[in-house]
């Protein structure tokens, strides 16, 4: 994993789209409406989602009337994302060499993608970079606390959840997650250098939300409870003045 370039995507990706495909609660139930709301009226508008997967949320935001571009590095998961949507654009590329003109987007999406980013501050500038003046950035990603400890929540001897434990807190380091047969690197950062590198790119922020389940999805899924306790999860909404 230490020498892969990718991340372990590459060896992941079939893993990554049956996991997609069996349902994630978490994006259906939790990010999804969220991330929506904060795109807003997308019909018409140019919209990069960078790290873009197997297109789901592209192909959202193209039902949508969006004229979507999928960024994405590993080739199986590109090749799928142009398989479910042919009439899509989806391009490889690396998210800290965006290979798109200046000011070629109104709306750049990120869908829990810069945790797997090495070089988050160029990307950021990249993706200042690619927006028209005025555009925003839509980003969620996992809160910092929750990649400090990839493993998960600490149990008492019957396995039931006693907290979510946090260590090694202000530092930069990789560590690797493992679930679902996913094997892949991701990058612990404080919330305070991720927001920093947001400001030092000339974004300014105009909302900031940890979600949480709905009633009605808990109703559905009793088992994101947890999220009540623990909110893993950061959305943001940067504009480009």
């Amino acid at each position: 994993m230490r020498d892969d370039p990718s991340g372990g995507w590459n060896g992941s990706a079939e893993a990554w789209i049956r996991f997609v495909d069996a349902g994630d609660p978490n994006r259906t139930h939790l990010l999804d409406p969220v991330m929506l709301k904060l795109c807003g009226e997308v019909k018409g508008q140019r919209v990069l989602d960078v790290g873009c997967g197997e297109g789901r949320f592209c192909r959202m935001l193209a039902e949508r009337g969006a004229q979507v571009t999928g960024l994405e590095p590993t080739p199986r998961l590109l090749e799928e994302a142009r398989k479910r949507h042919p009439q899509g654009r989806y391009e490889s590329g690396d998210a800290a060499k965006l290979p798109f003109g200046d000011g070629s987007f109104d709306l750049v999406v990120s869908y829990v993608a810069l945790v797997d980013i090495a070089d988050y501050r160029t990307a950021i500038r990249e993706k200042a970079r690619v927006l028209k003046a005025g555009g925003r950035v839509v980003l969620a990603n996992l809160q910092p606390f929750a990649t400090t400890s990839p493993t998960g929540w600490h149990r008492d001897k019957k396995g039931q959840k006693m907290h979510f434990p946090v260590d090694r807190y202000p530092d930069e380091y990789p560590n690797i997650a493992r679930w679902k047969g996913i094997e892949i690197r991701q990058y612990h950062r404080p919330m305070a250098h991720i927001m920093r590198a947001f400001f030092d790119a000339g974004f300014n922020l105009r909302e900031f939300l940890e979600p949480l389940p709905t009633p009605q999805a808990l109703k559905e899924r009793p088992d994101m409870a947890d999220s009540l306790r623990v909110p893993i999860f950061v959305v943001m909404d940067w504009r480009k003045p």
